[in-house]
């Protein structure tokens, strides 16, 4: 704990009156320090650094944790001449998904041993997964229901900071899978279409297709990076501008490009690759269906605590009727919009509320012939949430 961390929690103290107040206090800032460890998941490391904290909620004279194969992760406290009987009950214990209670006379103890009464094997059951480790005790006190409550109690608390813990692993995943869809949709089209541009370029303007071979170079070196699922918005931005450079080249004059960001917001953290499927969709879908092509607009604007990007486009527009379902994939298949666009928005929408929640995702306005709008709105900023 840092100096200002111990400073705040004692002067929390010093402001509870009653040794109730104060013993409600301890046990909660107790658990949240075993709960900072667990979150990350259950193995050696995270299992040592939160034994001493889950050993003061149990009251136990010594506590052990064990992986659900039964290896020991963590040890603490003294009687560890009594391992490998605390160890064989929990063995049994992830056999029977059930608590293993080794009573007094059921102990073979050593002579520093005799004061130990009982050894308790709590399994650490979570419904969906199953046993995902044992949490041991070890008492000088004949256990009775208070005793055995608690430790039922405190291993349930564990369970749920490891549940969490594979939640976010599971949530991380899922994030990366869908990046990985985006750059699939990347692949196919832009790629092909970006080459066939420099290619033209070679032979009458050499000079314009080593500019362009750089741009494109640096966009798919940084659309492919492998680190970070967030980006800061000035980062996303520099990309669709490569972007937007090839499309210009390819297009040539139909297609122009205005871009209004404030300064204050360039910091501000989104999803990996959030913008670039509403940029590829503005020129696929709506310029490129539009014989005498039209305008691209990035805004990013600042409003308080959020950040408001749209890009919106003079194109060809969509049945606005699509978006009273409020279906993204309604709103992408429409007015040609291929599966790739529809699994972009869609993409884009999902990460969005995933990371910030409900209210953060896409809003979209369109009518036919008038062009469409795609709307987020992004925190400026959130906690646990950085490039």
């Amino acid at each position: 704990m840092s100096r200002r961390g111990l400073l705040q929690w004692l002067r929390a103290r010093q402001e509870l009156t009653t040794p109730t107040e104060r013993a409600v206090h301890t046990t909660l800032h107790t658990a949240s320090l075993a709960a900072g460890s667990l979150r990350r998941g259950l193995d050696e490391t995270s299992a040592q650094e939160a034994a001493p904290h889950l050993r003061l909620l149990t009251g136990a004279q010594a506590l052990a944790i064990f992986d659900a194969a039964g290896h020991l992760l963590a040890w603490n406290g003294p009687h560890e001449a009594l391992a490998e009987q605390l160890h064989d009950a929990a063995s049994r214990a992830v056999d029977g998904e059930r608590r293993v209670l080794v009573a007094y006379g059921g102990l073979v103890r050593s002579a520093g041993d005799h004061g130990v009464r009982a050894l308790i094997a709590q399994p650490l059951l979570i419904e969906a997964t199953g046993v995902v480790g044992v949490l041991g005790v070890v008492t000088t006190e004949d256990p009775g229901p208070g005793m055995l409550g608690a430790v039922t109690e405190v291993a349930r608390y564990a369970c749920s900071q490891i549940e969490l813990a594979d939640l976010d692993a599971s949530r991380a995943r899922l994030d990366r899978a869908e990046v990985r869809a985006l750059r699939a949709q990347i692949s196919p089209h832009f790629i092909y279409n970006a080459l066939n541009t420099v290619a033209s370029f070679v032979r009458t303007d050499p000079d314009r297709a080593r500019e362009l071979i750089l741009e494109f170079a640096d966009f798919t070196r940084y659309s492919f990076r492998s680190a970070g699922e967030y980006t800061l918005l000035a980062d996303e931005l520099r990309n669709i501008d490569r972007y937007l450079t090839l499309e210009r080249a390819r297009f040539g004059d139909t297609l122009a490009v205005t871009l209004q960001v404030a300064p204050e917001v360039l910091n501000v953290v989104l999803p990996f690759l959030a913008l670039q499927p509403l940029v590829e969709n503005a020129v696929r879908h709506g310029i490129s269906g539009k014989p005498e092509g039209g305008t691209v607009t990035i805004v990013a604007a600042d409003e308080g605590t959020d950040c408001v990007i749209s890009v919106e486009d003079d194109g060809i527009g969509m049945d606005p009727e699509l978006l009273r379902s409020g279906s993204l994939d309604a709103v992408a298949e429409s007015s040609g919009m291929k599966e790739a666009a529809h699994v972009g928005l869609a993409n884009v929408d999902d990460r969005l509320r995933a990371a910030f929640g409900n209210d953060y995702g896409l809003v979209v306005e369109t009518a036919p012939g008038a062009g469409t709008k795609v709307s987020m709105r992004v925190p400026k900023f959130r906690q646990g949430i950085r490039p």
